[in-house]
């Protein structure tokens, strides 16, 4: 098997030949057809993520034909696409693994973080967290659900039912978030780089209400508010924006410090929230919904080899919607 792997915080990945594995009890071996690159992948290769373990293959929004399965796998047969996500295992027993907040399992383990990802031509993965994905779809496609839309889908899920939405930062995970709102009836109002037109313009394209600079105020107040963007100023600037009562829900799984801020943003019964991980009845729900309602994600496709390339433009902000690897 092809493998990109990371082997020192901050370092370019290397292109490795390895053997390939064998899936063990419970687990499938997936070849890989497609998988997105996430901003999480370049917080794994940045160092900025607890716990990260090295050598490492980054990649977690993977798509795939299963190839074998191991001892105890029922219900996947060799030949069945389907999706690996962020979410790899849990141990099913604990407080929150009972109580439906598997995402929050202390002993969890995760797709290109703590077990070799996606960034590869096959990847392991346990039979229990995979998801089935339709055989006639295409893969590049289904790779940016996998990640960008399970978490903009949980960030939804955790804002309510505010009808005029804000997003700040307008990427990957926000393009699929606005096609939901858009079919919801929902306005949203994109917030990006200041002076990013392209991403504005794409933004407009999937009928954004307004588009314009995070440094701007909306032309109204808002009822709510994501935040993808892993700046920690924008939490102030989305509590000034939204109105009394709203909610400000903060979707990455790494962010810069959130400055000092007056109180009176907060004030007024508005609420600032955190969304962490996802789980798999999150997955189920958002798959079901995007083929129902045809959500499409625009998709810049780069070979394996190229994952570096892919990051770098990624990091310096040239990627309209998902980037996704090919092996």
């Amino acid at each position: 098997m092809k493998a990109m792997v990371l082997r020192q915080s901050g370092r370019a990945l290397c292109h490795e030949e390895r053997d390939l594995p064998s899936p063990g009890p419970g687990q499938v071996r997936v070849r890989v057809e497609a998988c997105a690159v996430c901003r999480t992948d370049l917080h794994v290769v940045d160092g900025e993520l607890p716990d990260r373990k090295l050598p490492i293959v980054p990649g977690h929004e993977i798509v795939g034909i299963v190839e074998a399965a191991g001892e105890g796998v029922a219900g996947i047969a060799p030949g069945a696409r389907v999706g690996v996500a962020w979410l790899a295992s849990t141990c099913g027993a604990c407080a929150y693994c009972r109580e439906d907040h598997e995402n929050l399992c202390e002993s969890a383990a995760f797709t290109g973080h703590t077990r070799d990802g996606g960034f590869a031509s096959h990847v392991i993965a346990e039979a229990a967290y995979v998801f089935p994905l339709p055989g006639d779809a295409d893969p590049v496609k289904l790779a940016p659900l996998m990640c960008a839309g399970l978490i903009g889908w949980r960030c939804l899920r955790a804002l309510g039912a505010a009808q005029h939405v804000g997003l700040y930062g307008f990427g990957a995970a926000a393009h699929l978030v606005a096609q939901v709102l858009r079919w919801e009836g929902r306005a949203f109002h994109a917030f990006t780089r200041p002076g990013d037109e392209r991403s504005q313009a794409l933004a407009r394209s999937l009928g954004a209400a307004w588009a314009g600079g995070s440094d701007a105020m909306p032309p109204a107040p808002l009822d709510g508010a994501i935040i993808f963007a892993p700046v920690g100023s924008l939490v102030p600037a989305a509590l000034a924006a939204v109105r009394k009562g709203g909610r400000v829900v903060c979707g990455g799984i790494h962010m810069t410090d959130i400055p000092s801020m007056p109180y009176r943003l907060l004030w007024g019964e508005r609420s600032l929230v955190s969304v962490a991980n996802l789980t798999r009845r999150d997955g189920r729900e958002f798959l079901e919904l995007a083929g129902r309602i045809g959500i499409a994600p625009k998709t810049t496709v780069y070979v394996l080899r190229d994952a570096n390339r892919a990051l770098d433009d990624l990091r310096q902000g040239r990627i309209d919607g998902a980037a996704v690897l090919v092996p």
